[in-house]
């Protein structure tokens, strides 16, 4: 989760789960309780995200 005024590889506020693209096919671990968390009190995913957490059935 990451302040929208900062850089993409800046500051970050929670690391909710992490993305490997050196692994075929791509390694995908998030923690659904703390992006439900985040969504709830109003964090707005990028569309990138959006499509991550809906494939892993979170939204």
């Amino acid at each position: 989760v990451a302040d929208s005024r900062y850089p993409r590889d800046g500051r970050f506020i929670e690391e909710i789960g992490t993305y490997n693209t050196m692994v075929d096919p791509a390694e995908i671990k998030i923690d659904a309780e703390k992006a439900k968390k985040w969504i709830a009190n109003g964090a707005q995913p990028t569309d990138t995200v959006k499509s991550i957490l809906k494939k892993e059935g979170i939204l």
